[in-house]
C-alpha cells in the first residue's frame, strides 16, 4: 500500500533505535528534570534468526535524575496476554521473570553503557507481524515514576535502493537524469521513509521542494522525510521528477549517492542524517508505486553511491632530459610530468625511469611516513625508478627531482605507465597522444 501525503518533508529529528524520539531543549538556567526515553517502536528478529539488517542501531533506553548519588529501581513489564510474543532477558544482577524484571541503576542510567539490562526479544514461536508493548517505569530518588513506553514488533523492513555500480558516456556539462527506486524486502511494513541524496564533483540541477538542502553542503546534500509513506512487503516505488545533476566540464569521475531507510526504524548504527537547511524551490518529490517484483536492480540494503563516467580524457606528457657533465660529475635534475587536460582523470598512471648506463642515483623523492621519519617516494630495483604520479590537476605538473653521479654519455628512458584498471568502470586516462608519454634522459659532455 502506498499512501500520498500532503507538505513538506518533516523537520530535523532525532533518530533513535526503531523511532523517533522528541528532543526537549531545556534553557540553561532551570534546573534539569528527571526523565525517561526510549523508542516508540522497535523491531526483532524472530527467535534464532540471524538474519535482517547487521547495522542496525541497537536499542536505547537512557534515565537520569538529578536528585543526587544513589541507586535507583528500572522495571521492565510484558503485558497480560504478550507472553508468547515477546520475553525479557536479564543482565548485570536484574532480578525477576521474563515478564517483569526490576533492575538497580545508576542516577545516569544508559543500556548501552551500564551492565544492568532488561533486553526484549521475541518468545520463541512468536509469528512475523506479531506486536507487543512493553513499559519500563523509572524510579527517582525521590520515588517519583516516570515511565516509557516501546512496541516490539516481530521481524523487520528491509530498505533497498537501485544502485547502478557505474554510469557511462555522458557528456561534460550535461544534466544527468536518474530515478532513485526503493523497495522494501523485508518481513513487516516500512512506516515512512528516509532519503539522503548526495553528489560528488556535481550538483543538483534542480530542489525539491519538500527536501532539505543543509549548509554547508547546500549544493551537494540533500535529505527528503515521507512519514506518511508506506512501504508493505515486496512493494517497490519511483520517486519522481527523477533526480537532475549537473555534470562537471573537467573531470572524467564523479558520482551520486542516495542512503534510504524506514523512519522509525532508523538509518543504521553508524548513519549520520544532517540537521538543518532550507527546503528547495522545485517540484515536490512523490513516490508512484511500481508494483511487486516488477523494478530491476541492482538493488542494494540501505542505498550506496554510482560512479559517472564522463566522455572526456587527459593527455599526459612527460618532458625529456638532458644532463651536461664529466663522467663522476654530480648533477641535480627533475622529470617533469604535465597533464595536458581537458579533464582530471585522478591518478591513473606511473612514471618508470631507466637512468642511463653508469649515471646512477644518491638522492631521489622522498616522502614522510612517521614524525621526522622518511623513506624513499619511488621503489627501486637498483637500477629502475617506479613513481606515482598521482592526481595532477589539468595544466598542471608534477616534479620528481633526483640527483645522479654521472657516468659516461648515453641514454635513458622516461616512460608513462598505465597502473591496473581500479574497478570495472574505471577508463583510465583514455590518452589520444601516446607518442608524448615517453622521452628520454640524456647525460652529454660539457660544450656539447
Amino acid at each position: 500500500m502506498v499512501k500520498r501525503w500532503g507538505g513538506a518533508a518533516t523537520a530535523a529529528v532525532v533518530l533513535l533505535a526503531g523511532g523517533l524520539t522528541a528532543c526537549t531543549v531545556v534553557p540553561d538556567d532551570e534546573p534539569a528534570k528527571p526523565f525517561i526515553t526510549a523508542p516508540e517502536v522497535f523491531y526483532l528478529r524472530p527467535q534464532g534468526d540471524k538474519a535482517g539488517p547487521h547495522d542496525k542501531m541497537p536499542y536505547s533506553l537512557v534515565a537520569e535524575d538529578t536528585g543526587g548519588p544513589g541507586t535507583r529501581t528500572l522495571t521492565a513489564d510484558v503485558p497480560k496476554g504478550a507472553e508468547d510474543t515477546v520475553m525479557i532477558r536479564k543482565y548485570g544482577g536484574c532480578t525477576g521473570s521474563s515478564a517483569h524484571v526490576t533492575c538497580e541503576v545508576d542516577a545516569d542510567y544508559s543500556n548501552w553503557a551500564d551492565a544492568p539490562r532488561a533486553k526484549v526479544v521475541a518468545a520463541e514461536g512468536a509469528k512475523i507481524g506479531d506486536s507487543a508493548v512493553v513499559t519500563y517505569t523509572y524510579t527517582t530518588k525521590g520515588g517519583k515514576k516516570l515511565t516509557a513506553r516501546t512496541r516490539f514488533v516481530v521481524g523487520e523492513p528491509v530498505v533497498e535502493a537501485v544502485v547502478p555500480e557505474s554510469v557511462r558516456g555522458v557528456s561534460p556539462g550535461s544534466h544527468l537524469t536518474e530515478p532513485v527506486v526503493v523497495r522494501n524486502t523485508g518481513e513487516v511494513p516500512a512506516r515512512g521513509l528516509g532519503l539522503e541524496l548526495g553528489v560528488d564533483g556535481s550538483e543538483f540541477d534542480e530542489r525539491y521542494a519538500n527536501c532539505r538542502y543543509p549548509e554547508p553542503q547546500k549544493g551537494h546534500l540533500a535529505v527528503c522525510e515521507f512519514p506518511d509513506l508506506t512501504l508493505d512487503p515486496g512493494e517497490t516505488v519511483t520517486l519522481r521528477p527523477a533526480l537532475r545533476i549537473r555534470t562537471p566540464q573537467d573531470q572524467m569521475y564523479t558520482s551520486y549517492g542516495r542512503d534510504v531507510w524506514a523512519l522509525d526504524m532508523g538509518p543504521g548504527h553508524y548513519a549520520t542524517v544532517h540537521e538543518g537547511g532550507d527546503h528547495g524551490d522545485g517540484p515536490t518529490l512523490e513516490p508512484e508505486p511500481v508494483g511487486k517484483d516488477v523494478a530491476e536492480g541492482p538493488f542494494t540494503a540501505g542505498g550506496g553511491s554510482t560512479t559517472v563516467v564522463l566522455d572526456t580524457y587527459a593527455d599526459f606528457e612527460v618532458s625529456a632530459v638532458e644532463l651536461k657533465g664529466a663522467p663522476g660529475g654530480k648533477k641535480t635534475f627533475e622529470i617533469k610530468v604535465r597533464n595536458n587536460g581537458p579533464a582530471d582523470v585522478g591518478s591513473p598512471v606511473e612514471l618508470v625511469f631507466e637512468p642511463p648506463l653508469g649515471t646512477t642515483m644518491v638522492e631521489q623523492p622522498m616522502t614522510e611516513y612517521d614524525d621526522g621519519v622518511y623513506e624513499p617516494y619511488c621503489e627501486s630495483n637498483g637500477y629502475t625508478y617506479t613513481c606515482d604520479v598521482g592526481d595532477v590537476k589539468p595544466d598542471d605538473t608534477r616534479t620528481f627531482e633526483f640527483t645522479a653521479l654521472l657516468g659516461d654519455p648515453g641514454k635513458g628512458t622516461l616512460s608513462l605507465v598505465n597502473k591496473k584498471p581500479s574497478s570495472p568502470w574505471d577508463t583510465g586516462r583514455r590518452d589520444p597522444d601516446p607518442a608524448n608519454d615517453s622521452a628520454t634522459i640524456t647525460v652529454v659532455p660539457d660544450g656539447s
